[in-house]
């Protein structure tokens, strides 16, 4: 049901002064767009009207049909705290449509909102829960943002050694002022480093706070001089940033992935949840780790997972099942990070998982040792696979994967393969300063 009618739009504009609302959608690749319109032409939009180029949005379509309309999603209608109290801005999430009100199949939103309906179709609710996590790093005189930082604090360190402190107060209180539940922030491992943790909700609730988490951390930033960046792995020699999913399934108001009967308190629908996880692993990352730089950060030594397997007793695989348990049971999937397109990320997390549940796929034995310090012979006689070594590699496994395809629709998935290929195209014909340091001199 819904939260907001039109009449409590209007009534909200009109009794908090808001003068612009901002219409914002998201592209293929997670990238934040909008169109700012005036409180003057709020009803046209609301009645579906406002409309844009689609040809000039990366991924979306041709020239020749480029029309697109915004839907407004009245319940995602909020009021940016950082802006000015007289003449207030707020935004919309908007839904995008074709001139003959159709959904748009490029639209990433619409792929979540159709996995989660085929999930509502078998009773089931998707939870998530995100651990987002980035690095406040200064600007130069120009106000672009470098990698510099004068900050050595480490995780769960605190002011003065923490030098992002107030930084991420404000951010913590812009966002309760947005509606979120903050229920943890706190410095991370390498220096410069934050994670703010927000409360789970229903994935599309979830996809959408997510977007909305990122650009109020990057405008706080703003505010204090910095740039807030959301780059898998932006220093080399530390840890990189990673975007951990909690996911669980519910039916009739009950958490289905807790059985107290089992050993480890999981039902059998949670390993079954596993098991389509881990199938699919491969020919989802190029969804969850969408750059070439998240496989700079996908490498043993720095804690982020490398190895598809699941444990719950221990941080080093793939998969991880956090101690809580009852209504609190979950999965938690570690490699994706927060380059990743919520929208389509979770998409293929729930479809995975269901296929598991539909195909009754029952996951390997859990691998409770450290896995960063086994031998390649062990691992091999575990049969335990790696996850993709780069974008390319990445890829190659998605188009391999024709149930992943499926999920994300034909015109995603040929359009999101093509630009990755592209763009790995593009970077490996770079000439890099570490190539020239290390041959130029001595060849």
């Amino acid at each position: 049901m819904s939260r907001y009618t039109k009449q409590d739009i209007f009534r909200m504009v009109e009794e908090e002064d808001v003068e612009f609302i901002r219409l914002q959608f998201t592209d293929m690749f997670g990238t934040l767009k909008n169109v700012a319109i005036t409180r003057s032409q709020l009803e046209k939009a609301l009645n579906n009207q406002c409309m844009f180029d689609g040809s000039s949005i990366e991924g979306f379509v041709r020239i020749e049909e480029s029309d697109m309309y915004l839907y407004p999603d009245l319940d995602t209608f909020a009021i940016f705290p950082w802006r000015p109290q007289q003449g207030k801005v707020a935004r919309i999430i908007c839904d995008i449509y074709r001139p003959d009100k159709t959904p748009f199949e490029g639209d990433p939103r619409y792929i979540l909102k159709k996995t989660l309906a085929q999930a509502a179709e078998l009773g089931y609710q998707f939870d998530v829960g995100p651990e987002c996590e980035f690095f406040l790093f200064h600007t130069d005189e120009d106000g672009c943002p470098t990698t510099l930082t004068h900050e050595r604090a480490g995780y769960f360190d605190l002011g003065p050694v923490d030098l992002g402190e107030n930084a991420r107060r404000d951010m913590v209180l812009t966002l309760e002022d947005m509606g979120f539940e903050i229920e943890a922030s706190h410095h991370e491992v390498a220096p410069a480093q934050h994670e703010i943790d927000f409360r789970y909700d229903e994935g599309l609730a979830t996809a959408d706070n997510i977007m909305t988490f990122k650009l109020a951390v990057k405008t706080i930033a703003k505010r204090f001089g910095l740039f807030a960046s959301f780059m898998p792995k932006p220093k080399y020699g530390v840890n990189g940033s990673g975007m951990h999913i909690n996911m669980s399934v519910s039916k009739d108001g009950k958490n289905i992935f807790n059985d107290s009967s089992d050993e480890l308190g999981l039902s059998r629908e949670a390993y079954y949840f596993i098991g389509g996880l881990l199938k699919h692993m491969q020919g989802m990352t190029a969804i969850t780790n969408p750059l070439i730089n998240s496989y700079k950060r996908l490498v043993p030594g720095y804690e982020a997972p490398v190895y598809i397997a699941w444990s719950a007793t221990n941080r080093s695989p793939l998969i991880r099942i956090p101690a809580a348990r009852g209504e609190a049971t979950r999965i938690e999937l570690r490699c994706p990070d927060p380059a990743a397109n919520p929208y389509l990320a979770l998409s293929v997390c729930l479809a995975a998982g269901l296929d598991g549940i539909k195909n009754k796929l029952q996951p390997p034995a859990p691998v409770n040792a450290n896995i960063f310090h086994m031998e390649k012979e062990e691992l091999k006689r575990l049969h335990i696979e790696t996850l993709p070594a780069n974008l390319h590699e990445a890829v190659k496994e998605l188009k391999k994967d024709e149930f992943i395809c499926s999920i994300l629709g034909n015109h995603i998935a040929e359009k999101y393969a093509e630009a990755k290929e592209a763009e790995w195209e593009a970077y490996r014909e770079q000439i890099t300063d570490w190539e020239i340091s290390n041959y130029l001199y001595k060849i």
